[in-house]
């Protein structure tokens, strides 16, 4: 018996590693190269392919494939329908399908990418970052940073708890947790433990 939970109607090949915890969630498919950490939620039809790592406590929401050269850290949450892609010059004709054509993309510790996203291969999104819905990343994205629109662009700043914060002059306090951030160069930081 198994500590993870697997639906039915759902694959997990030989070889995948799947930390406890996680749940994975109608048909899905998680081939054998995959490692998926503890406490993880994959919804309905997600692909995870070979090679690709998933931290601990990671939520795939439903029709999401996380491609090989993908690496999701802890806390990431992948909205509906966002697509990755790890290839930047895919043809029909000329196929790239050996794990040195693979762009790698990292996904940071705590960060959002919402419904409907595209993350072009080659990017990192920083820790706690936050994508919106519909937004096509095509560049990094820094932690904290709020990004929106095609391509995505910074529209302003996000706390750990996902609310976008105000900064007034060089300070920030969130409403909604009372973390406090600090601008910092062309950055945000949160200030001392966060509590």
């Amino acid at each position: 018996m198994s500590d993870y939970f697997v639906h039915e109607s759902a694959y997990v090949d030989p070889g995948a590693k799947v930390g406890p915890g996680t749940k994975i969630w109608h048909f899905s498919h998680v081939m054998g190269g995959a490692e998926i950490g503890a406490n993880c939620s994959l919804g309905q039809n997600v692909f995870v392919a070979n090679g690709v790592k998933i931290g601990n406590h990671v939520k795939i929401q439903n029709n999401v494939s996380v491609y090989e050269g993908v690496i999701l850290e802890d806390y990431v949450f992948c909205g509906p329908s966002c697509v990755f892609t790890n290839v930047r010059t895919p043809r029909s004709a000329f196929p790239r399908n050996r794990s040195e054509d693979y762009v790698r993309t990292v996904v940071k510790h705590g960060a959002t990418i919402g419904a409907n996203a595209t993350v072009v291969c080659g990017v990192t999104i920083g820790e706690w970052a936050f994508v919106a819905a519909g937004a096509v990343v095509t560049k990094d994205v820094p932690p904290y940073a709020l990004v929106a629109g095609v391509p995505a662009r910074p529209i302003g700043w996000a706390c750990q708890c996902g609310v976008r914060l105000e900064f007034e002059g060089t300070q920030a306090v969130c409403p909604a947790c009372s973390r406090r951030y600090r601008m910092r160069g062309d950055g945000v930081e949160l200030e001392g433990n966060g509590a």
